[in-house]
């Protein structure tokens, strides 16, 4: 998924860094999307002397693979090898589906990560899966709109439906464009469980970024998964799925503060 509708960064986030002061960024895309989505937010976190990383899962343009080939360990397996080339632990944010990821590195390797920080995104725990944890959630609305092909290893998302499932609070331009920047999504780490504990992703720090206008992700289901796993911190966005770009400026800021 590209990113659209740049705007300047925020002098607030500029100011509240200082340069070469905190931890590294990891930006880690959700479902359906790749790392260009990021764009904007890397841009701000730039701009303001934050080293930040967006990696591509296996599945994407940037890490091409037959999608019927793509695991949730070769998922986890591009963050740690992106974290191992930072060298020091860092700040790892997963969108949506990433919860799900970023959680497993954390359970493999704790001692990478400073803090996760979790955007609109599955807060698993042990033995959950996205689609476990989507079942439980009958107020998001992508579901009438998938089309699974087992053949494929795909699960798509229905074309007209895409810019209002998500970016429902964005504007017309992004919504004309958005449904062209969606991909088809690699099928079976969406099914496969996670396996988490006390001595691993327990021992990590954890903040949540709620998405209060979400419709994929509903806000009730978001709820629900920090009080079964609580965080340090909860910041709220008034946005649909995709803060990234309906909010860039909202969100980079939320990270910059996770990373303090």
């Amino acid at each position: 998924m590209k990113s659209e509708n740049a705007t300047p960064a925020s002098a607030n986030l500029s100011n509240s860094i200082a340069p070469n002061a905190q931890p590294p960024i990891v930006l880690v895309h959700g479902a359906f999307a790749d790392a260009p989505g990021w764009g904007h937010v890397a841009g701000r976190l730039s701009a303001a002397g934050r080293e930040v990383r967006s990696i591509d899962l296996p599945g994407r343009p940037g890490n091409p693979m037959a999608p019927d080939q793509v695991t949730l360990d070769m998922h986890r397996d591009a963050l740690l090898a992106a974290l191992d080339e930072l060298g020091r632990p860092a700040v790892v944010v997963g969108h949506s589906f990433a919860g799900i990821v970023i959680a497993a590195a954390a359970e493999q390797a704790p001692e990478k990560i400073r803090t996760l920080v979790f955007v609109a995104a599955y807060l698993p725990q042990d033995g959950e899966s996205l689609v476990s944890l989507a079942m439980t959630d009958p107020d998001a609305k992508i579901g009438a709109h998938l089309k699974i092909e087992p053949e494929n290893g795909v699960a798509i998302v229905e074309y007209s439906a895409r810019a209002e499932l998500f970016a429902n609070d964005g504007s017309e331009p992004l919504k004309a464009k958005l449904p062209d920047l969606i991909l088809d999504e690699p099928l079976k780490p969406l099914g496969t469980p996670v396996q988490v504990s006390d001595a691993g992703f327990g021992k990590v720090d954890r903040i949540y970024v709620h998405t209060s206008l979400d419709q994929v992700v509903s806000p009730a289901l978001q709820a629900r998964m920090v009080a079964a796993t609580p965080v340090r911190k909860a910041v709220t966005l008034a946005t649909g799925h995709l803060p990234f770009l309906t909010d860039p400026d909202g969100l980079a800021q939320a990270i910059a503060q996770a990373a303090e």
